[in-house]
This record gives C-alpha cells, sequence and structure tokens, in this order.
C-alpha cells in the first residue's frame, strides 16, 4: 500500500478552516502562476455570489468588477441559468458531437446566427475561447489547404493582443510583459505594432497614429506576399492587453486592406461578445466589420459553464468542400464540443439578456461608467483612462516604460492598488499596473460611483506607498 501525501501544513495564524483551504489551495497551480510563490500565497477564498457581489469564507462583500474573467455578463446566483443546466444533466448529460445532434446545441445555433454579422452562418462549438481561437486558425490553414495553396500559412496579430492558452493561439499573443518564452516558429507568425494610441509619438495626432497603424498590417502583407499570408486575427478591442481601444475607422480600414489581398479577417469577440459593449457581436454594429471568421466564449453561457464557438461564413465553406478541393474533412473537434448541458446555459443566458433589455441596459449605463473613470484622470499617476462600454482600464505611470526596472517597478505599483482595492472591497483585475475593469452587464450607476469611488481610494494609497518607498516621487 502506498503511503498518505504530505498535507501542507496550514497557516496557525488564521481561523483554522480558512488556514487549511488556503494551504491546499498551494498546491493548484493556478494560470500565470509565479513558480517561486508556489506554497506561499495568500489567496482569498470565494464561498458565494450574488448579482455583482462575491463574499469570501469570511462572509466579506466584494463588487466583482472584472465580472469573474470578464465573463459573468447577467451576474451571479441566476436560478433560471443553473435550472436549465440541471433539467439537462438529468435529461441528456451528454452526447457525442462525433456521431450525433442534441436539441440545445441546435436551438442556440438558430438563436446565435440570428446576431452574427454577414453569411456567418456555421458554427463549430469548442470548450473556450482558447479553443475557438485555436480552431479558426487551423480552419483557415484547412482552407488553404484543401484549395491547392499550402503556401498561403502566415498568420498576422498584433502586440497587445491575446487570443488562448494553447500551443498557437499563444503563439499569436503579443502581450511582450507577460511572455517570456518563445512558443512557435517566429516566422510562421507576425505581430504587428500595437494599435494603442496612449503610446504614440507626443508629436503625433491619433488621425495619423491611425494610418500608420493601418500601413503596418498593409506593409507586412505586402513584404510577406499576399500569396503567403492566410489571416488577421484581431480583438476589435484589445482585451487582457489593457482595454486598448485603436483609433476611430482602425478595424474597418483594416478589413478593407484584408480583402485588397485576399487575407481572412477574423474577428476575436471573446470578451467583447454577448453585451459588452451593447450589442451580441459588435464587429458590425460597433466597427462596421463584417469578418470570415468570428470567435466567442465566456459571456456565452455567463461563464456558468465552459462553451465557446466560431463562426465560418457561407461563403469559405462553400470553397472548402466544392469539387476542386480535395478531401474537406476539417479533422478539428473536441469532446464536449456542443455539449448539451452547456448549450442549454447559453440559451438560459440569452433569455436573460432579451427578456431584461440588459444590451439596451449598457448602451445606457456604459458611456455614465466611462465618464464617472474619466475623473480618476486627476491623480497623479493616472496616465490613461481609456475604454468602451462596460469595459475599461485605468493605467498607473510612475516612471517611463522603457526604464531600465520598469517592469519590476510597475509590478509593484499594481500589486499595491489590487491589495487597498481588495481591502477596501473592490475586485479589480490587475495587469501590471493596470487596472481592468469589466463588471457584470446589470451594474447600476449607484454601483458605478461605488466602484470608482472605492478605486480612487486604492490608487491614493497605493500613490503614497510608493512614494513611502521611495519608488515615485513627484
Amino acid at each position: 500500500m502506498s503511503s498518505a501525501k504530505a498535507i501542507p501544513t496550514p497557516d496557525t495564524t488564521l481561523p483554522p478552516e480558512i488556514a487549511a483551504v488556503r494551504a491546499l489551495d498551494n498546491r493548484i497551480v493556478h494560470p500565470w502562476e509565479n513558480l517561486q510563490q508556489l506554497g506561499k500565497n495568500a489567496r482569498n477564498t470565494i464561498a458565494r455570489a450574488e448579482g455583482i457581489y462575491i463574499y469570501d469564507l469570511r462572509g466579506k462583500r466584494y463588487i466583482d468588477a472584472p465580472a469573474g474573467m470578464w465573463c459573468m455578463n447577467v451576474g451571479y446566483g441566476r436560478r433560471e441559468i443553473v435550472d436549465a443546466v440541471s433539467r439537462q444533466l438529468l435529461e441528456m448529460p451528454y452526447d457525442s458531437p462525433w456521431y450525433f445532434a442534441n436539441l440545445p446545441s441546435t436551438e442556440l445555433t438558430e438563436r446565435l446566427i440570428e446576431y452574427t454579422p454577414g453569411d456567418l452562418n456555421h458554427v463549430l462549438y469548442t470548450t473556450g475561447g482558447s479553443t475557438a481561437a485555436d480552431s479558426a486558425l487551423r480552419f483557415v490553414l484547412f482552407y488553404n489547404s484543401v484549395r491547392g495553396r499550402p503556401e498561403k500559412r502566415h498568420i498576422l496579430s498584433r502586440q497587445d493582443a491575446y487570443h488562448g492558452s494553447t500551443y498557437l493561439t499563444a503563439s499569436c499573443c503579443g502581450k511582450e510583459r507577460d511572455k517570456i518564452y518563445q512558443v512557435f516558429e517566429e516566422s510562421f507568425i507576425h505581430l504587428l505594432p500595437s494599435p494603442n494610441p496612449f503610446r504614440r509619438a507626443r508629436d503625433m495626432s491619433v488621425e495619423a497614429f491611425c494610418d500608420a497603424a493601418v500601413n503596418d498590417l498593409e506593409s507586412k502583407i505586402l513584404e510577406l506576399g499576399a500569396d503567403q499570408v492566410a489571416a488577421f486575427i484581431a480583438e476589435p478591442i484589445l482585451a487582457a492587453g489593457g482595454v486598448i481601444v485603436p483609433p476611430p475607422g482602425y478595424q474597418k480600414r483594416c478589413l478593407e486592406v484584408c480583402r485588397r489581398h485576399d487575407v481572412l479577417y477574423i474577428s476575436d469577440e471573446v470578451v467583447t461578445g454577448f453585451g459588452r459593449l451593447g450589442h451580441i457581436f459588435a464587429s458590425e454594429p460597433v466597427f462596421e466589420v463584417v469578418p470570415d471568421i468570428l470567435t466567442c466564449a465566456k459571456g456565452l453561457t455567463a461563464g456558468y459553464v465552459p462553451l465557446g464557438a466560431l463562426f465560418i461564413s457561407d461563403r469559405l465553406i462553400a470553397e472548402a468542400s466544392d469539387n476542386g478541393a480535395r478531401k474537406a474533412i476539417f479533422a478539428n473537434g473536441y469532446t464536449y464540443s456542443a455539449h448539451p448541458a452547456a448549450c442549454a446555459a447559453a440559451l438560459a443566458s440569452l433569455d436573460i439578456i432579451e427578456r431584461e433589455g440588459i444590451l439596451e441596459h449598457v448602451r445606457d449605463v456604459g458611456p455614465y461608467f466611462q465618464q464617472k473613470l474619466q475623473e480618476l484622470r486627476d491623480l497623479p499617476i493616472v496616465g490613461d483612462v481609456r475604454g468602451m462600454g462596460l469595459m475599461a482600464c485605468v493605467e498607473c505611470v510612475i516612471g517611463e516604460h522603457s526604464d531600465p526596472g520598469a517592469l519590476t517597478r510597475d509590478y509593484a505599483l499594481g500589486d499595491r492598488i489590487d491589495r487597498h482595492c481588495q481591502e477596501l472591497g473592490l475586485i479589480i483585475r490587475p495587469s501590471i499596473n493596470m487596472c481592468i475593469l469589466s463588471p457584470p452587464l446589470t451594474i447600476t450607476r449607484e454601483q458605478i460611483d461605488e466602484t470608482v469611488r472605492i478605486l480612487r481610494q486604492g490608487i491614493e494609497r497605493a500613490t503614497a506607498d510608493v512614494r513611502r518607498e521611495g519608488l515615485w516621487r513627484d
């Protein structure tokens, strides 16, 4: 008989139940884990949630300003979604997507393609955003291969982009301050400069910056050769990179460049989809983009269970399967593709969005959210406040971005803001020196006021910290 594994020693300074949970949590390798901290982390443990609030084991309440991870769009405690999943699990918990159809997935497809732009009428269901983007890129390579042009395989992405955690999608991510190892061959995937107006030259107008950013795309296509470039994958707003809102007209002009050079345009709406910008999909109504492929996840099920999807245009499907194509079998899929319980959750979430007018609510309170955050510009360390709808970033700056030691300094600043905000009852998403917010879409004006008030206090306290510690002087 094998001996029992050692249980980590709980912290005796904490209540026993909290100490035991924390000790076991330190056996879990969390996403983006600092392995030097493994075994020493002091993460809070969330016990329950309701509306826009989460509660820890001590019963303390926090505003969940990141909505989990951009995903709890209709808020916590939605019994309608829970009941839909429960009923489906009892009736028929699983079917193999290789052999059978299921009713929730077919009903969900009918509902979703009412919202997709253009001729995006074919859907492939996946397990989340990473696998949706991965499948989209794989479809692009498949599409060109069956059309007899396998050399058309280069992928264009952008600095500050985030598209997922699979081997292929991680290679398309451009968060340079977050990327410590090379993932895929550089000759296959190319990162264009970030379309972040905050980082433009001081003497450059936003319009000139937009021209330059669009030219970056066309110049790279011409450099590689249009016959070699397969696709441009782009978030309408670069979410995890810091809620980077490209200059007006950038997305539409990039689509026009892609059309001129027969390069497919993939719109990654994993974050912006399902109401974050006041529409189920934002590509067409907000940015005037009708992509060739569109990916989504997160808000698709309001975060209650995992599900992702990509929508492929009728044109691409037809061209990949015509008589001239060689054996058009797209060998891609997942054990949990179109999982019936996940599709049931998505249907229930859509019902809530439509019945409660949540899209209209976002279009109503979104400008107020952005306006209130802009008031933080009077704080001395706030360098930029940007966003759209119910997604935003407050970027704090205490030195030059390119200075030696800037990354260490910025991490220290972000950690302090995060700690103070938690003490005050607000969860933000700290991304180095950036405070990212994407609250549940049901948030009210009063709750927005409270969120911004606490964030202001957190930044003020962190400012006092970095002054006292000598990290920054006015």
